[in-house]
């Protein structure tokens, strides 16, 4: 008769502390919380406009009265700061349109302000949104003019100071931007107001939901020669101490889901917090799969935005915001 093999006892079991949801809540290691999501909106010019955003469900461009809506529902469920981005009724081909006392984000920004004022309200600095080609800046020889959109950005960064926003974010990966707009700023007066740069902004597929919804999808080419390689990330560490060298007080890496790894690295290598942008393509993809019964939404999308808070992230973009805020109890 064969002997039966004794399997030695396992004396550490991890599995101790999974037993139940309080012991799992307990020794959690990353928390969320509605406060550290940051709300994109994308504000139109056009008057009595609340429309779905056929590529991004549960999204829209609003005008202003129902702009004011959405963030005092935000404001409810906890969330504690947004970005806004503007959707011009028309655009040229430097973006002159964006540096305008009467511009939509600087109509928003004063909204904001009046209407939830312990709302953080953050603008997206860059050109696309207002130039009738698509591109992050002017346009010469087929290519954006580096530090001819320096000036650019810099102005629009404080026009957007002036209506009274509390953060921005130029988006827009030229060489030089944050020292630009921090040199601006100061010089008018604005040397307390942060910047969160997106410091690591990869050229990537993920963006495509995002440009229907800001109307801002290049006209002709890419925006490869001035967005990173997605193969890079050694080029990633010298993007962020670049921005960190210029005056950078926040430093965003985007997309997010693809780029953990970046994530982690650019927290691991510098002393500034770090955000994350949960981008319309990674949002777009759970919705479509959770509307095609494939996966679950809610938990995939606690899943999604615990995953970036561990990698790193100190603060999420996130179109998921009011969702996630929800299900968190904010």
């Amino acid at each position: 008769m064969a002997k039966t093999q004794q399997i030695p006892v396992p004396w550490r079991r991890p599995r101790r502390l999974r037993g139940s949801e309080t012991i799992r809540s307990m020794v959690r290691e990353t928390v969320l919380t509605p406060a550290d999501f940051i709300y994109p909106l994308f504000v139109t010019e056009h008057e009595g406009v609340r429309k779905e955003i056929s590529s991004m469900p549960g999204q829209y461009q609003l005008s202003l009265d129902y702009f004011v809506e959405e963030l005092h529902a935000a404001a409810a469920l906890g969330i504690k700061s947004c970005i806004l981005f503007g959707i011009p009724k028309h655009k040229d081909p430097d973006g002159q349109v964006s540096l305008q006392a009467n511009g939509i984000v600087q109509k928003a920004i004063a909204a904001a302000k009046n209407a939830v004022p312990g709302m953080l309200v953050m603008t997206d600095v860059c050109m696309c949104e207002y130039t009738d080609h698509g591109h992050c800046g002017p346009v010469v020889a087929g290519d954006v003019d580096n530090d001819t959109t320096l000036s650019l950005i810099a102005a629009q960064a404080v026009s957007h100071a002036k209506a009274g926003a509390d953060l921005v974010a130029p988006s827009g990966m030229m060489d030089g931007m944050v020292g630009a707009i921090r040199s601006a700023l100061d010089g008018e007066g604005f040397e307390k107001l942060p910047i969160m740069s997106y410091a690591v902004k990869y050229a990537s597929s993920f963006y495509g939901p995002f440009r229907e919804a800001a109307e801002s999808a290049p006209q002709f080419g890419d925006r490869r020669s001035y967005q990173m390689d997605a193969a890079n990330s050694r080029e990633a560490m010298i993007e962020a101490a670049l921005d960190v060298d210029e005056g950078a007080d926040i430093l965003m890496v985007k997309p997010a889901m693809a780029f953990m790894d970046i994530i982690a690295k650019v927290k691991d290598n510098f002393d500034l917090p770090v955000a994350s942008y949960n981008v319309s393509g990674e949002y777009s993809m759970v919705k479509a799969a959770a509307a095609k019964g494939w996966i679950d939404e809610e938990s995939t999308m606690m899943e999604i935005l615990t995953g970036l808070k561990r990698a790193g992230s100190d603060m999420i973009l996130t179109y998921f915001a009011k969702d996630a805020a929800r299900v968190l109890g904010g």
